[in-house]
């Protein structure tokens, strides 16, 4: 392929991964999860009663050629449906690009609104569920409502992608049953653990690696499931296969 077809269809993505960005923004297929971002939008927590809420799908934020592709499950209703950035505003999203950060793959080690100046580097975050479900548990119809986008932005950026990192168990099942519906050949998908990989040749006959980590939920970190030093260690293992 010459570098004008690269330059090509690296805009064309750009353009898709956009227009797809806008689409999961106006969806309103879940009434429940509609419902209720919009009323923690309304009510606020105390801290942040004088902040405007998002309290609408929360669209993927880095890169549209990503080596990197981080899934978790969906947005926190303080943080990225108050900021409207995924993994913004709370203590997971304080862990996750703190590590980022660390590994060399954003530029600030915080990320507290859309105005912060944070960038990632061959990195992309997106959640398999796009709007903050009650307790944090979207049910499975609401899984495969969302599930279109997922498929189609994991669809516009494999050919990019070195490895994917899976943030908790719901993740792993959801990358690893589209990864299987997509027709890539899976051999002896593992139990999700934390640090258990899975490689795999693609259809492109490129090789991937699919990491799983424990979600740097509260419940993981404040009991200790989940340390800085176990997240740091698949964070900087998935920069160290991009170079």
């Amino acid at each position: 392929m010459g570098l004008r077809s690269l330059w090509v269809m690296r805009i064309n993505t750009g353009k898709e991964l956009a227009l797809l960005q806008e689409q999961v923004v106006r969806c309103k297929r879940c009434p429940r999860l509609v419902s209720w971002r919009k009323e923690v939008a309304r009510v606020k927590r105390k801290a942040y009663v004088d902040q405007e809420y998002w309290g609408k799908p929360v669209p993927s934020f880095g890169v549209d050629k990503p080596a990197i592709l981080i899934v978790g499950l969906a947005p926190g209703a303080h943080g990225a449906n108050r900021t409207g950035r995924i993994f913004t505003g709370d203590s997971s999203g304080d862990w996750l690009y703190r590590s980022l950060h660390r590994a060399g793959l954003a530029k600030l080690p915080t990320s507290i609104s859309r105005e912060d100046g944070q960038e990632l580097f061959k990195t992309r975050i997106t959640c398999a569920v796009r709007c903050a479900p009650p307790g944090n548990k979207p049910t499975t119809s609401e899984r495969d409502n969302c599930n279109r986008f997922f498929e189609k932005e994991l669809e516009l950026v494999m050919p990019s992608l070195k490895v994917i990192v899976a943030l908790g168990g719901f993740a792993w099942q959801v990358v690893t049953r589209q990864l299987v519906e997509m027709g890539e050949n899976l051999h002896r998908i593992p139990r999700f653990k934390h640090g258990v990989e899975l490689q795999w040749i693609g259809k492109d006959g490129n090789s991937r690696l699919l990491v799983g980590s424990y979600h740097p939920s509260q419940q993981n970190t404040f009991t200790g499931k989940l340390t800085e030093a176990m997240l740091d260690q698949v964070m900087k293992r998935a920069g160290r296969l991009t170079r």
